[in-house]
C-alpha cells in the first residue's frame, strides 16, 4: 500500500477494507460463519495498517515506548474481551473456590450443573490467557525473527548480523528495550507463584497491574526520539502542524481500535465454529485458535514495521504486549470477576490451568534467557518455534487419542515446563554478564527518569 502515490490515497484504500465489516455492523445483516470471517478478517487486516501508521505517527509527539505500549494495548484489547467474558460468567454463575473444590473433574468438564458451567468459564478464561500468551512468543517472537532476517535482504535492516555457521543470523535489539525486559521478567518472575495462592486474587492484581502502571510512569519521563526511519503515511503526517498531527493520531488509534475489537471477536468465534464443525474439542479452539485470531492485529503491525527496516521497533511492540498481557490481562480479570460475583473473590482454576500457568512462566523464562543479551538468533527462535509447537501437537494428540504416552496431558505440560526452566537456567548462567548489563541499563533508566545520574557503567561485569 506504500507504492500508492499520495499518503491520503494509502490511507483511504485501507479504510476502505474495514468498509464491508462497517456496513455489517451498522445494518445488522447476518452472515453465515465463513462470510463472517472472511470480512471480519479482512477488516482486522485494514485496522492493523491504521493502527502502525498511527503509532509511527505518535512518535513525533510521545515517547517511543509509550506510542508503542498504547499500540499493543489497543492490538491485544479484543484477547482482553475474550478472557473478561469467561471471568465475568465465571463470576455471576457462582464459581467460587469452594464451589469448584465439591466438583469432579468430570463434572465440570460435562457442564453439569450452572455452577459447574462457571467452574468450567473460569478454567477457560486461564486456558484462554495462557495460549495467547504461548503463542505471543512461540509464534510471534520466533516467527517475526526469522521475517526480520529474511526481509533483512531486501530492507537493509542494520538490526539484523549476519554471522558464520548455520542459522546464526541474528536480530540485534536496542539497549533501551532493557526496561522492558525488566519488567517482564519481574511479572514472569510473579506467574510462578500465582498458582500457590489458589486462583488470581487480590494480592495478583495490586502486584502485576501496579507493575503496568510503574512502567508506563517511567516510560512516560522517557524522552522524545525523532526516527529518521519513517517513511509514507507516518512521515507525511508528521509533517502537519499541531493540532492537525496529533488529531490524525487519536483518529487512527480510536478508528482502528474500533475496527479491530469489533471484528477480532467474530473473527474468532467463527475460526472456533468452524473447529467444531469439523470435530476440533472445545476446550482446545479456546487455548489456541481463538488467541491466534485476536493476536493476529499484533503480528500484522509487527510484521508493517519490520517491513520498512524497524525491527527493533517491531520487537518493542511484541515485548510490550506480552507485558501488558501478563500483567494488566491477569490482574483485571480478577476484577472482573469479583464484580460479576457481586463480592471481592479468587478466580479459581483446577490443577490443569495451574500447569499451564507454570508452562506459560515457564516459556516466557526461557525467552527472556534469549533476549538478556539483545539479541535474537535464527538457531533460538526456531528453538522457541519448536518447542511451543511440539507441545501444542502432542496435547493435540493425546486429547484426540491419535498417540498414546505414559503420562497424562497435564504431566506432558509439567514435563516441557522442566524443560524450558533447564534450558532457560542454562543460558543465563551462560549470560550472567550480560543479564548484570540487561539489569544495570534497566536500573540506569530508572534513575534518569527520576533526575538522578546513572551509575552503571558499560562493560562492567
Amino acid at each position: 500500500m506504500t507504492g500508492l502515490r499520495h499518503p491520503l490515497t494509502a490511507v483511504a484504500a485501507t479504510v476502505s477494507l474495514t468498509l464491508p465489516w462497517v456496513a455489517v455492523r451498522v445494518t445488522g445483516t447476518g452472515l453465515g460463519t465463513t462470510t463472517t470471517v472472511l470480512l471480519s478478517g479482512v477488516a482486522v487486516l485494514g485496522a492493523s495498517f491504521l493502527l502502525a501508521w498511527g503509532a509511527e505517527t505518535a512518535e513525533k509527539d510521545v515517547p517511543r515506548s509509550f506510542a508503542i505500549a498504547v499500540l499493543a494495548v489497543l492490538a491485544v484489547a479484543p484477547e482482553y474481551a475474550v478472557d473478561a467474558l469467561y471471568a465475568w460468567n465465571a463470576g455471576a454463575g457462582g464459581a467460587t473456590a469452594e464451589a469448584c473444590a465439591g466438583l469432579t473433574a468430570a463434572q465440570v468438564e460435562a457442564q453439569a450443573t450452572p455452577v459447574a458451567a462457571a467452574c468450567h468459564d473460569a478454567n477457560l478464561a486461564i486456558a484462554n490467557m495462557t495460549g495467547a500468551n504461548r503463542i505471543l512468543i512461540g509464534i510471534g517472537w520466533a516467527g517475526i525473527a526469522v521475517f526480520t532476517v529474511w526481509r533483512a535482504v531486501k530492507t537493509k535492516d542494520t538490526a539484523v548480523k549476519q554471522r558464520d555457521g548455520r542459522l546464526r543470523d541474528a536480530v540485534r535489539l536496542d539497549d533501551d528495550i532493557a526496561t522492558e525486559i525488566t519488567f517482564l521478567f519481574l511479572a514472569t518472575a510473579w506467574a510462578f507463584a500465582v498458582p500457590f495462592g489458589g486462583g488470581i486474587g487480590l494480592f495478583d492484581t495490586l502486584f502485576l497491574v501496579g507493575l503496568y502502571v510503574a512502567y508506563i510512569g517511567l516510560i512516560l519521563k522517557s524522552d522524545v526520539e525523532q526516527s529518521d526511519h519513517t517513511v509514507g503515511v507516518p512521515r507525511y503526517l508528521q509533517g502537519w502542524a499541531r493540532p492537525w498531527r496529533p488529531l490524525a493520531v487519536l483518529v487512527l488509534f480510536g478508528y482502528s481500535g474500533v475496527m479491530i475489537f469489533t471484528a477480532v471477536e467474530p473473527f474468532a468465534h467463527g475460526l472456533e465454529l468452524i473447529g467444531l464443525e469439523n470435530g476440533i474439542p472445545e476446550f482446545f479452539m479456546i487455548q489456541w485458535v481463538a488467541p491466534l485470531a485476536s493476536e493476529s492485529p499484533e503480528l500484522i503491525v509487527v510484521a508493517v514495521l519490520v517491513n520498512k527496516a524497524r525491527s527493533t521497533a517491531g520487537f518493542n511492540a511484541l515485548i510490550s504486549s506480552k507485558l501488558n498481557q501478563w500483567t494488566l490481562l491477569i490482574g483485571t480479570i480478577a476484577v472482573v470477576y469479583s464484580i460479576a460475583l457481586g463480592a471481592y473473590g479468587t478466580l479459581p482454576f483446577d490443577s490443569r490451568q495451574a500447569a499451564e500457568i507454570w508452562i506459560t512462566a515457564a516459556q516466557s523464562y526461557f525467552a527472556l534467557a534469549i533476549l538478556c543479551n539483545f539479541e535474537i538468533s535464527i538457531r533460538e527462535a526456531i528453538a522457541l518455534f519448536s518447542l511451543f509447537i511440539s507441545q501444542v501437537v502432542l496435547e493435540f494428540a493425546l486429547i484426540r487419542d491419535v498417540l498414546t504416552l505414559p503420562i497424562s496431558s497435564e504431566e506432558l505440560l509439567l514435563a516441557y515446563t522442566g524443560l524450558y526452566l533447564l534450558l532457560g537456567t542454562a543460558l543465563f548462567v551462560h549470560r550472567r554478564s550480560a543479564l548484570r548489563r540487561l539489569f544495570g541499563l534497566a536500573g540506569d533508566a530508572v534513575r534518569t527518569a527520576f533526575g538522578r545520574d546513572p551509575r552503571y557503567l558499560e562493560g562492567a561485569d
